[in-house]
């Protein structure tokens, strides 16, 4: 499959998952923060599903 979550789309969705699992462990903002597992793993990935029926990609295309 293409990779189509690049280099600081790829960055801010690994910290902004970290840091909503890391608040919702630590107690200050309740169950919701869980949802930080879905940036987290498309970032890891590199790849998102909501970006495929439209297109979209953040990584840099080489050019042919």
């Amino acid at each position: 499959m293409k990779f189509n979550v690049g280099g600081i789309d790829r960055l801010l969705r690994i910290v902004l998952g970290l840091v909503l699992i890391g608040l919702t462990l630590t107690g200050h903002i309740g169950a919701w923060g869980w949802l930080g597992l879905l940036p987290l793993i498309t970032g890891l990935v590199r790849i998102c599903p909501a970006y495929l029926p439209f297109g979209l990609s953040t990584c840099k295309h080489k050019p042919k």
